[in-house]
């Protein structure tokens, strides 16, 4: 699904990503965890091909970057991020922005079918948010609001689903909600490859089985994430010490 080689970026000066390989193999989730200004979010922009590397290979559903129509690769990948949140039209009821991914477009300007709003009704209803169709937008939760958007992600059946931090600003009952729904969602037969990116340990779930640890613009360790959730791993990773133990499947870390 995936596959970046030896990637080199740099604007004016400033080093951003070195030395990145990394390979997603088709039906592996996988978390991506980093503290801030680690490189995650830059890392993603090159693999959605709004950064070009200075040096290296790119390579997105077996379409090599260079030789392929980019824009069009890109409808194949959903981004959800809080970045995208602000670009909705907050006034419109929470079906219009499902239905508004269908097109690419915001807000909603294309005629729709009944097909189509029963297929983002369906949606809606199978993230839990079904009850807020004719809701307008500004007046759901922080939690809600995610949801809407995931939907909207979904409804394109994309064949990548990259989640950015979509559990930030969330309280504890809400973040644990949507995980549980980001888990339905990985264990569906048609699922996407989902990319989760996180700083928060205790947010990867037992559906990522892969993990991908990121400090200073470069890739410290990839694997399985059983292998490097580890008291060792973790703490030589924060270059502090760290407790770990397992709780539900999922691993909960503590700075001594």
């Amino acid at each position: 699904m995936i596959n970046l080689e030896n990637i080199l970026l740099y604007r004016n000066g400033t080093t951003i990503l070195h030395d990145v390989n990394w390979t997603v193999e088709q039906g592996q989730h996988w978390a991506i965890l980093g503290l801030n200004g680690s490189g995650k979010t830059t890392m993603l922009k090159v693999i959605n091909g709004y950064l070009w590397p200075n040096e290296g290979n790119v390579t997105v559903m077996g379409e090599r970057f260079g030789n392929t129509n980019i824009p069009e690769l890109r409808k194949q990948i959903a981004w959800v991020s809080n970045a995208m949140i602000e670009n909705f039209t907050w006034e419109d009821p929470c079906i219009e922005i499902v239905l508004s991914g269908k097109f690419g477009a915001l807000p909603l300007f294309e005629d729709v079918t009944d097909e189509e709003i029963q297929e983002a009704i369906d949606m809606m209803n199978t993230l839990n948010c079904g009850h807020l169709i004719e809701k307008k937008f500004s007046l759901l939760s922080q939690g809600e609001r995610q949801r809407v958007q995931i939907a909207r992600a979904l409804l394109t059946n994309p064949k990548i689903l990259i989640l950015d931090e979509p559990c930030s600003n969330l309280d504890l009952i809400e973040r644990e909600k949507l995980l549980k729904t980001i888990q339905t969602i990985a264990e569906r037969p048609d699922a996407p490859t989902v990319l989760y990116v996180t700083h928060h340990v205790e947010e990867i779930l037992p559906c990522f089985s892969h993990t991908l640890l990121m400090r200073e613009g470069t890739i410290y360790d990839a694997g399985e994430s059983k292998h490097l959730l580890t008291t060792e791993t973790l703490s030589d990773f924060f270059r502090h010490d760290i407790t770990v133990h397992n709780e539900q499947n999922r691993t909960w870390v503590a700075v001594k």
